[in-house]
């Protein structure tokens, strides 16, 4: 989008990166928050591929209690209102968040950089599955017959998901937007200077300002729930 034009926002490519503070009105606590379930976990021993080789049942015990905690939680307005803008302009979500929240908001053209906390995967193969709610070091992989099952998420030290396809996305977008991240992690804070390098717009959605928000053209600060929407209804108006 040019910066100096409005343009119908049927023609506008949006490209949105959405962290944990979108899903934290759900009931989702955030990655910082002082009183979330990370508190209460050593990250090496449950977020570490070397966590996982040294006690696998308290790695799978860790994120079965959260795709536990996820069943109880609903999506809230930020997350239909960017379903919304999906219908009425060529909009691709980059979600920082392993939660399923966007996609039952009705959100499609998805890239879970971070994995899925509904989602199995086998260590070994690579082979991908839907999780049963429950995971365990027992369990056999039914492609390999390895007992190498795992949470399909990212842990610290790997490689994010869909690198190539975010690039592209970035590369072509003319609206970029950071809704409820904190800018900080590698390598989503780089993400709002590809787009800028690509001529896109820039605008950063967030409860207060982050690290980074002297790169973004735009600033808007409040709760999700209540900034989102009406961003979204600006942009469906032009």
């Amino acid at each position: 989008m040019n910066k100096n034009h409005q343009v119908k926002s049927k023609t506008l490519k949006i490209v949105v990166l959405s962290g944990a503070g979108l899903s934290a009105e759900s009931g989702l606590s955030t990655f910082r928050d002082p009183s979330g379930v990370w508190t209460k976990y050593d990250l090496n021993d449950v977020a570490t591929h070397k966590g996982y080789a040294t006690a696998p049942e308290l790695v799978h015990s860790f994120y079965n209690d959260s795709r536990k905690a996820l069943q109880t939680v609903q999506p809230n307005a930020a997350h239909y209102a960017l379903a919304k803008l999906g219908m009425g302009c060529e909009l691709s979500i980059i979600t920082q968040n392993v939660d399923d929240l966007h996609e039952r908001a009705g959100s499609q053209n998805l890239l879970h950089m971070h994995g899925e906390l509904v989602s199995a995967l086998c260590d070994h193969c690579g082979l991908r599955w839907p999780s049963p709610e429950r995971l365990s070091a027992e369990d056999t992989c039914s492609h390999c017959g390895n007992r190498t099952v795992r949470p399909d998420v990212v842990w610290f030290g790997e490689m994010p998901y869909h690198l190539d396809e975010i690039e592209y996305h970035l590369s072509h977008a003319d609206l970029f937007a950071a809704i409820g991240t904190s800018g900080e992690v590698s390598p989503a804070n780089s993400f709002v200077e590809q787009a800028r390098l690509s001529g896109a717009a820039t605008v950063e959605l967030n409860l207060e300002r982050t690290a980074i928000s002297y790169v973004f053209d735009r600033k808007i600060n409040g709760l999700a729930t209540e900034i989102v929407p009406q961003w979204v209804e600006e942009i469906l108006s032009l």
